[in-house]
């Protein structure tokens, strides 16, 4: 068996996750992993499957292509290879940073240069911009994974630093307190 990352992209509607994993199945492929979301009205899925010997990464693709033409569904597949362990979130810890303010262009390209400089993983970003100068209209929600070896004091000053000259307020925390906090 392979393993395969599968990626979807499409015009959301009622039944692509049921398409994709059914063509699949008939293929004799395990999902192992499946992450979905919609962004505005576009569907946007990642699977990794385990896929039999016998089919290559251009069969399957052709293969849901050929299955999910009906939904106008854009395919892409490559192998996932472990030639090393890339990020390793073993010896981190989970924050989550929220940052609220008016919008404008390189919000996130900011933040992120930050996180990216201090060695520090996003490992889920959740941005919604309606535009305008209504901070509340504007939210951008990172769950990272903070090295045990960083500064977090100097990380946590540069993040103000930036926050404040883009206009943004700014949270830092530790996921296990801002989860208590945001418990419905």
């Amino acid at each position: 068996m392979n393993k395969a990352v599968i990626s979807i992209l499409g015009q959301d509607r009622p039944g692509i996750i049921a398409a994709v994993t059914g063509i699949l199945f008939k293929l004799n492929c395990n999902i192992e992993n499946i992450n979905q979301t919609i962004l505005q009205s576009e569907f946007s899925g990642i699977f990794i499957a385990s896929t039999p010997s016998d089919i290559s990464n251009d069969d399957l693709c052709a293969q849901l292509a050929k299955g999910l033409s009906h939904m106008n569904l854009h395919v892409h597949i490559k192998s996932l290879e472990h030639k090393d362990k890339g990020f390793s979130g073993d010896r981190c810890e989970p924050f989550v940073i929220t940052t609220i303010g008016p919008d404008r262009k390189g919000l996130v390209a900011g933040i992120t240069a930050i996180i990216a400089k201090y060695g520090v993983n996003v490992t889920n970003l959740k941005a919604v911009f309606k535009g305008g100068d209504n901070p509340s209209d504007n939210i951008m929600i990172y769950e990272v994974d903070i090295p045990d070896n960083t500064d977090q004091n100097l990380l946590r000053a540069e993040l103000r630093k930036k926050a404040s000259e883009l206009g943004l307020d700014i949270s830092i925390q530790h996921r296990n307190i801002f989860m208590s906090i945001n418990r419905i």
